[in-house]
């Protein structure tokens, strides 16, 4: 059996050297575009069309979710402070249900790559939704590799986002305070 990775991609700067990293790997691998913690949709809509991009650029088959911003409102209120937790636990319960469904062995996650992460909730998130799937989750510390990545795609000249995505990330980032 062919070893096949369905990755979640949050953007396409994380996205590039990821894919390479896992076909360097032996995976062939699918991106999946999963991220109803972007906000606003027009934010979606530019990151989406990017990787859309991307995915033509380096040929690697793309799988689209659909944009359900209120499951990820749904899944952080009430403590905004853990948020990414729960985030993670969204993005990365959704890709093994569809690698599951689509017969992949594994699943992983471009946010692997982000030095802006918390390694171990996605770390932690990943590895429970392989639990509940039977689907291996592949874990890779890639933060390294980040300038990389961005290295790979400037030519290209791809939208880049100046937030991590949710309204939140993106107030801090307009007047520095912490949710």
């Amino acid at each position: 059996m062919a070893k096949s990775n369905l990755l979640h991609v949050c953007c396409s700067h994380c996205a590039a050297y990821t894919i390479e990293h896992w076909r360097r790997q032996g995976f062939e691998t699918t991106a999946f575009f999963y991220n109803p913690n972007i906000h606003p949709e027009s934010e979606y809509n530019n990151r989406l069309k990017a990787v859309e991009a991307l995915s033509v650029e380096m040929e690697f088959p793309l799988v689209i979710g659909v944009y359900d911003s209120g499951s990820y409102f749904q899944s952080v209120t009430g403590d905004l402070g853990n948020r990414c937790k729960y985030c993670f636990d969204l993005r990365l319960s959704k890709t093994a249900k569809k690698a599951k469904e689509g017969g992949f062995s594994a699943f992983s996650t471009t946010l692997l790559i982000s030095p802006h992460q918390k390694h171990e909730w996605i770390q932690e998130a990943g590895e429970r939704a392989a639990r509940e799937t039977g689907v291996e989750f592949l874990y890779v510390d890639l933060r390294k590799r980040y300038s990389d990545s961005r290295h790979i795609t400037k030519p290209m000249n791809l939208y880049r986002q100046q937030y991590c995505g949710c309204i939140y990330s993106k107030l801090e980032r307009c007047f520095e305070t912490r949710y």
